[in-house]
């Protein structure tokens, strides 16, 4: 009688470890994803200089589109709902010089690092002096700090 006493209890004590072993390992929810939106967070930089390897930083900003558009930029929703009609292609931002500067060499490096929709960006362009820089750029939010 005693060995079937200690052998239920036994039984009683190893379901009663297996039903707080389960409901712990259901009690933690599963992983979620940290947003619903891929990161968008971008630093934007205008400086004097004719590349990114010897241009002195004028000025620099930070650019985030995703979930709101939000950081240093002086309108960051403009400069992101331009980024989001050309794709996060800094080059659709730009197009021929398209009105009369003088030619004056004085150059102009911009520059955008970081991620747009998950994807690193890291894109510059040179102008000649800051009036090819305000001309060509067709879409005047984006650097416009």
């Amino acid at each position: 009688m005693r060995y079937i006493l200690s052998t239920l209890g036994a039984t009683a004590s190893a379901a009663a470890l297996l039903l707080t072993v389960g409901s712990a390992a259901h009690a933690a929810p599963p992983a979620q994803p940290t947003g619903l939106y891929p990161p968008s967070a971008l630093v934007l930089t205008v400086g004097q200089g004719d590349g990114t390897a010897t241009a002195t930083v004028a000025r620099a900003v930070t650019l985030s589109c995703a979930p709101t558009p939000t950081g240093s930029h002086p309108s960051p929703r403009a400069a992101c709902k331009e980024l989001t009609a050309v794709d996060g292609e800094f080059g659709l931002l730009s197009r021929a010089v398209g009105g009369p500067c003088t030619r004056q060499w004085d150059p102009i490096t911009i520059t955008a690092d970081g991620v747009w929709q998950g994807k690193r960006v890291s894109w510059s362009a040179t102008y000649g002096n800051a009036c090819e820089m305000r001309s060509s750029l067709t879409k005047a939010a984006v650097f416009a700090f």
